[in-house]
């Protein structure tokens, strides 16, 4: 490479190669998460009461003896405050957790985790090759958005989320990481693809958007501004239930067995519930609920994803809040029929999460790749209200400025 006129260098093939490691990974994880929930998708009705809870006991046993792999707070803080390193001995701990949450029917998904373990195999090669500083912050970086560009199918938006959620302030900070990042994501996006054929066109069935008008902006910020009031009462509802669940100190495995013997009393009166939503956003979309059920199933989906998050149950947040942002969008377009419904629910999607994970730019990309939605400035300025809207004090804890 000494005599190479072109930008290219052996830190490409670096990138790339982890790209192809973060997409087999990723594909791994979900061939095995499809098939234990198939598995455990054999028991139905009451049922699923003793399943979940028995889940949450072993998901929680193996927290308790092989070790707590943390929450995206503590990935968050390895990136800022540790060198970028991010530790491979949780994997297990995390992978196996993560696969009894998931697939017995919590209300997280596969994102965490999967962001945890390509980014702890970033680590993993920098340390490999000697990286330090920032090369090696920027390798772990790029193992993060290689994973969450495999489960969303949006290399660019997978890259920005990365960034974004370091620090919703100042994701310049880590602008050298942007290019790892989208190499690392293209090639993962590639590799996933082949392996299991998801990423390719939008994963939900929403109607094409026709714009209608410069009102069709106010209308974005106007759902959007409802949206951000749910996204308050989201935050809110995990504040009550972690001061339940840390009122007494209590071992992990009874925090994770309440929490599932909860979710399954959720899941058995409201199937739809169940799961972290990437096929129940389809299924909701079609089945035409009426007005009093969906306000119904949008709260109780707030509490199950309250209660995943705080007993214990591993998995990411933001595909159940695509979902609850769906079902609110439903339910305003009820009251509005006249507006077009793609908007409506899109609007609601990017405001609700861009209030909670404070990510306006990855959430934008995302949703557009997501919904096939293909004008981008109306979910920009949803998004973007959802972001100044939301509460001083981040949802994430570890994304508080710092010094």
């Amino acid at each position: 490479m000494k005599f190479n006129p072109f930008v290219f260098s052996w830190s490409f093939l670096l990138w790339a190669f982890l790209g192809i490691i973060g997409g087999i990974t990723a594909g791994l994880y979900w061939i095995i998460l499809e098939f234990l929930t198939d598995k455990i998708a054999f028991f139905e009705g009451w049922q699923v009461i003793p399943v979940m809870s028995i889940s949450g006991l072993l998901a929680g046993l193996i927290i308790h003896f092989i070790g707590d792999p943390g929450e995206i707070q503590l990935i968050v803080n390895n990136i800022r405050f540790n060198k970028g390193k991010l530790n491979p001995k949780n994997n297990p701990s995390m992978v196996l957790s993560s696969f009894l949450c998931i697939a017995s029917g919590g209300s997280l998904g596969p994102e965490a985790p999967l962001v945890q373990v390509t980014g702890s195999i970033g680590t993993w090669l920098g340390k490999l090759f000697r990286l330090k500083g920032e090369a090696l912050r920027s390798l772990s970086i790029a193992g993060m958005a290689s994973g969450f560009t495999a489960l969303f199918g949006a290399p660019l938006g997978g890259s920005l989320f990365a960034l974004e959620i370091l620090h919703y302030k100042h994701a310049v900070e880590y602008y050298r990481a942007i290019i790892p990042a989208l190499v690392a994501s293209s090639f993962s996006y590639i590799i996933f693809a082949l392996i299991v054929h998801l990423g390719l066109g939008p994963a939900w069935n929403l109607s094409a958007y026709e714009y209608s008008g410069i009102f069709d902006f106010g209308y974005a910020v106007f759902f959007a501004i409802i949206a951000t009031a749910v996204g308050w009462s989201f935050i809110y509802c995990v504040k009550f239930f972690k001061l339940l669940f840390e009122k007494r100190p209590i071992p992990i495995y009874i925090k994770t067995l309440i929490g599932g013997l909860l979710l399954g009393v959720i899941a058995y009166y409201l199937p739809i519930t169940r799961y972290f939503g990437h096929h129940e956003i389809n299924e909701i979309i079609s089945d035409h609920f009426p007005l009093k059920l969906l306000f119904i199933i949008l709260i109780f989906k707030i509490i199950a994803i309250a209660i995943t998050v705080t007993s214990g149950w591993r998995g990411g947040f933001i595909i159940p809040l695509f979902f609850v942002g769906t079902t609110l969008g439903l339910i305003i377009h009820q009251f509005i029929p006249s507006v077009s419904l793609t908007l409506t629910i899109v609007s609601c999607m990017a405001a609700i999460n861009a209030c909670v994970t404070r990510t306006p730019m990855s959430t934008t990309i995302l949703l557009t790749t997501l919904t096939g939605f293909g004008h981008l400035i109306p979910i920009l300025f949803a998004s973007l209200t959802g972001y100044f809207l939301a509460p001083k004090i981040p949802f994430i804890s570890s994304q508080k400025h710092q010094n």
